[in-house]
C-alpha cells in the first residue's frame, strides 16, 4: 500500500509527487499523459521564479525534475473509480487497481471549446484559453475575448491596459455575470462589446489574424492580433460521482486545506472548487494537499494500523 496516491500529471499532481518523493513517502502518480496539457499555453509571465517560460519548456522541466527524484509515475492510466478500503482506498483504472492510505485528486480541468475552423491550429499562436494569464502576451494588440460570463469580462479587465483595443464576442444579448462587474467593465474606452455573434472561423497563417463571425443574418471579419476564449472548463472529475461531494458544475468541493469531504482524500488545482485555473495556484494546491496528507498519516501509527 503507498502512503499516497496522486492522479492527474498536471502541475499540482506533479509537485504534490515531488514533495511527497523528497519527504521520503511512498508515492505513485498515475495519469493518462504526463504535462500533456502546459503545451497548450502560449508564453508564462507569471510563474515565480520564471521572466518568461512557455509551456512546453515548464513541461520538460518538471518532467525531468520528477525523474531526477526517482518519483514514481505511471502514464495510460485513467482512472475510473475509488473505493474504501480497510486502511485507506482502492484506486481502479482500466486494467488495474491500486492501494493507498491517502489519495491527491489533480485530474484538472478542459476548457470548453468552439468548435471552429483555425480554433486547434492556431492554439498557441494567438489563441488562448487563459486570459488573466495570458493577457500580458497580448501588449499594445488588438485582441477579442470569446464569452458571456463573469470569466470573459474579467479577462477584458485584466487587459484593458496592456491591449490596445479589446472586443468581447458575446452570444448572448448581453451577459451572465454581476451588473456590477458589466457596468464597470464597460466603462473603460478601450473595451468594446459585440453581442449575439456565431464564431464561424478564426484565421490566420502562422498567427491570429482575424475572426469571422455572424450577426443579425450578416457576416463579418474582425481584424485581431489575439482571441482569448473564456467560455468556462469542464473538470475531469466524473469518476468520482457518488464518492466525494462536487458542486454543481463538478469541481471538487474543498476547503482552505484541501481536504474534500472523505477524510484521507485531498484535491488541488483546476479540478477543484476554486476555480481560478492559474499554474502557481496549482503548484501551491499541490504542496498543501501533500502537506495536508503526510499530517494526516502522521497521526497514525503505521500503514498496517491504518
Amino acid at each position: 500500500m503507498y502512503e499516497v496516491i496522486v492522479i492527474g500529471g498536471g502541475v499540482s499532481g506533479q509537485t504534490a509527487a515531488l514533495y511527497a518523493t523528497i519527504k521520503k513517502m511512498s508515492v505513485v502518480l498515475l495519469t493518462k499523459k504526463l504535462g500533456e496539457h502546459l503545451r497548450e499555453s502560449i508564453g508564462i509571465l507569471n510563474y515565480p521564479g520564471m521572466l518568461e517560460i512557455d509551456g512546453l519548456t515548464l513541461s520538460t522541466r518538471m518532467k525531468e525534475q520528477l525523474r531526477s527524484n526517482n518519483v514514481t509515475v505511471l502514464e495510460e492510466e485513467e482512472i475510473n473509480r475509488i473505493v474504501r478500503i480497510e486502511g485507506g482506498f482502492r484506486v481502479y483504472s482500466e486494467n488495474n487497481a491500486y492501494d493507498g492510505a491517502t489519495v491527491i485528486i489533480a485530474t484538472g480541468a478542459s476548457p470548453y471549446k468552439l468548435g471552429v475552423p483555425g480554433e486547434d491550429r492556431l492554439l498557441a499562436k494567438g489563441i488562448t484559453y487563459r486570459g488573466i494569464s495570458d493577457a500580458p502576451l497580448f501588449q499594445d494588440k488588438d485582441i477579442a475575448i470569446i464569452g458571456e460570463g463573469s470569466t470573459a469580462l474579467e479577462a477584458a479587465q485584466s487587459a484593458r491596459k496592456i491591449a490596445r483595443n479589446i472586443f468581447i464576442m458575446s452570444r448572448e444579448k448581453g451577459f451572465n455575470a454581476p451588473d456590477h462587474l458589466i457596468e464597470k467593465t464597460l466603462t473603460y474606452p478601450n473595451i468594446k462589446v459585440i453581442t449575439e455573434v456565431e464564431i464561424l472561423e478564426i484565421h490566420g497563417n502562422e498567427h491570429v489574424e482575424r475572426v469571422g463571425y455572424k450577426r443579425l443574418g450578416g457576416i463579418h471579419q474582425l481584424p485581431v492580433n489575439g482571441v482569448i476564449i473564456e467560455r468556462g472548463h469542464k473538470p475531469h472529475t466524473d469518476f468520482l460521482r457518488g464518492f466525494l461531494e462536487l458542486d454543481d458544475a463538478g469541481h471538487v468541493v474543498i476547503d482552505y486545506k484541501t481536504k474534500t469531504s472523505v477524510e484521507g482524500v485531498y484535491a488541488a488545482g483546476d479540478c477543484t472548487c476554486v476555480r481560478d485555473y492559474q499554474y502557481a495556484i496549482a503548484a501551491g494546491h499541490g504542496c498543501t494537499a501533500l502537506l495536508k496528507a503526510s499530517r494526516y498519516l502522521a497521526g497514525r501509527k503505521t500503514l498496517k494500523d491504518i
